[in-house]
C-alpha cells in the first residue's frame, strides 16, 4: 500500500452540501463537531458540493483547528461565479453561485485560491480533479466528452498541480471520479504522476468487480495512493432508499441487497459494519471516505472498525456468489 494518506477512514463533503437533504448550519457542524470527536482527521469537499456551500460549512469548522492536526483535500474542475439564478442541480438549497466546466492550467489554480478562501485556511493537502468522467459527458458543453476534457487536463490541470507540488503549495494531486476509466487512463497515459487517487462508487459491497479487475491492479503498480468514497452506495447499504446519485433504484442491486440482508441477519451482522469493513479491507486502500448527515452515522461508522464480523459471513457472501471470491475479507 502507498503511504500517502494513513487514515483509515475520512467524511467526506456530499451531505454538508446539502447533497441528499437541506442541512441547516447548525446540524453540520454537529456532525463534523461528532466527527472531530470521534477521532477523524481526514476531511474531503469540494467547490461542486453546494456550490461552495460545503467548503464553507468545512471552513467555519476547521478554521480553529491547528492546520497540522487535520488532513484536507479538495478538488478543481469546476469553477464557480455568483449570480441571483441558481442553475438546477443535485443539491438542495445551495449557495448563489453558477459554475462551469474548466480543466485548464489556469482554472486549477483559480480554483485552489478560491477555495483557499470559501475554507478559510492557508493550504490543502491534496487536491483532485473531480468529475473528469464518461458519467459527465451529458454535462459538458456540446459537442464535447469527457475524452476531449481529458486532453484539457493533460495539458493544463494536471501539469499545473505537479507544478504548485513543486512549490509546496499542495502535497499532492491526483482524480476523483464515479468511474474507474479515467484512472486507469492518467496512469498509463501522463507524464506526471499522480499521488492519490479518489474512487467513489466504485467498491462496495454490491459494486467492486471492476475494480478487483482493473483498478487495483493498476494503483498498485504504479505505487499510488487509494481513496475508496461512498461505501453505501450513496446509502443503499446503509438503509435508505437511494442508490448512488442519480435518484434511481435498479432492481437488480436492490434484490442483491435484500439477499446480502438475509445473510447478514443469520449470523446477526449490521450492513453497516460490514460494508465498511468491506470497502477498507484491500490492501490497495488507504481510507475510507464517508459522508454524513447525523453525529450518530459518523459516530457508527467509526466504531464499525472494531465489531469482529464471523468469516462465516463472507464464506456465505462468496459461495451465494453475492461477493467476488476474490474480494479480500477485512483486516481485524
Amino acid at each position: 500500500m502507498n503511504q500517502v494518506l494513513n487514515e483509515k477512514i475520512g467524511i467526506g463533503g456530499v451531505p454538508l452540501g446539502n447533497g441528499f437533504k437541506v442541512m441547516s448550519d447548525k446540524e453540520a457542524q454537529q456532525v463534523l463537531k461528532a466527527a472531530w470527536e470521534a477521532g477523524v482527521r481526514y476531511y474531503d469537499t469540494s467547490p461542486w458540493y453546494g456550490l461552495g456551500l460545503s467548503e464553507r460549512r468545512f471552513g467555519h469548522f476547521l478554521h480553529n483547528k491547528k492546520r497540522s492536526e487535520y488532513t484536507l483535500t479538495t478538488k478543481v474542475g469546476r469553477i464557480l461565479s455568483p449570480t441571483e439564478e441558481i442553475p438546477q442541480t443535485m443539491w438542495n438549497e445551495p449557495a448563489p453561485f453558477d459554475y462551469k466546466y474548466d480543466y485548464s492550467a489556469e482554472a486549477a489554480r483559480r480554483s485552489i485560491e478560491d477555495s483557499l478562501q470559501r475554507l478559510g485556511v492557508a493550504r490543502i493537502d491534496y487536491v483532485f480533479i473531480h468529475d473528469l468522467s464518461p458519467d459527465h459527458n451529458d454535462e459538458y458543453p456540446d459537442g464535447v466528452d469527457w475524452l476531449d476534457q481529458f486532453e484539457v487536463a493533460k495539458n493544463g490541470a494536471m501539469p499545473e498541480l505537479a507544478k504548485m507540488k513543486e512549490e509546496g503549495l499542495i502535497k499532492g494531486w491526483g482524480l476523483g471520479t464515479n468511474t474507474i476509466d479515467p484512472l486507469v487512463k492518467t496512469l498509463e497515459e501522463t507524464e506526471h504522476k499522480p499521488d492519490l487517487f479518489l474512487s467513489a462508487i466504485q467498491y462496495s459491497l454490491i459494486d467492486h468487480k471492476d475494480s478487483i479487475d482493473r483498478l487495483f491492479p493498476a494503483v498498485e503498480k504504479h505505487d499510488v495512493g487509494l481513496i475508496v468514497a461512498a461505501p453505501f452506495n450513496a446509502g443503499l447499504l446503509s438503509g435508505q432508499k437511494r442508490y448512488n446519485y442519480g435518484g434511481e433504484m435498479p432492481k437488480d442491486k436492490v434484490e442483491r441487497v435484500n439477499k446480502i440482508k438475509d445473510i447478514a441477519q443469520k449470523h446477526d451482522v449490521d450492513l453497516v459494519n460490514a460494508s465498511m469493513q468491506f470497502s477498507y479491507a484491500p490492501d490497495v486502500v488507504n481510507t475510507v471516505l464517508v459522508g454524513a448527515s447525523k453525529p450518530e452515522q459518523i459516530q457508527q461508522n467509526v466504531k464499525s472498525f472494531d465489531v469482529k464480523i464471523p468469516s462465516e459471513f463472507w464464506n456465505d457472501l462468496k459461495k451465494e456468489g453475492l461477493i467476488d471470491e476474490r474480494a479480500e475479507e477485512p483486516r481485524n
